[in-house]
């Protein structure tokens, strides 16, 4: 069911970075929208940022100037740099790739930012 992997989540304490990696096949991969997700406990999943094939940018609003979303199109990579920390940071991240009306979703990551 997976079909995108994330990696590179843990534990960080407040103020401090992580940075996050997806990586999928080139046949989800080419032509899609990337972006990151992320559902923090007991609340909805929302979105965090995405990012076209020409590095068209977007971002929620309580991670931008701290959150960097980026992709290497060569190989199939799109991440997420995190900096500056928060506790309200943690949640499962998800990342996804939407081409046209079909979404792909990995299994989720655990990012936990500790006061």
């Amino acid at each position: 069911q997976v079909q995108l992997v994330e990696s590179g989540g843990g534990l960080v304490q407040a103020g401090g970075s992580l940075r996050l990696s997806c990586t999928a096949s080139r046949s989800i991969f080419s032509n899609s929208i990337m972006g990151w997700y992320r559902q923090p406990p007991g609340k909805q999943r929302e979105l965090v940022a995405t990012i076209t094939v020409t590095d068209s940018t977007n971002y929620a609003d309580s991670v931008k100037g701290r959150f960097t979303i980026s992709r290497d199109n060569a190989n199939n990579l799109v991440y997420l740099q995190m900096n500056s920390l928060k506790p309200e940071d943690t949640a499962v991240y998800y990342c996804n790739a939407r081409r046209w009306i079909t979404d792909f979703w990995g299994q989720g990551i655990q990012v936990t930012v500790s006061p």
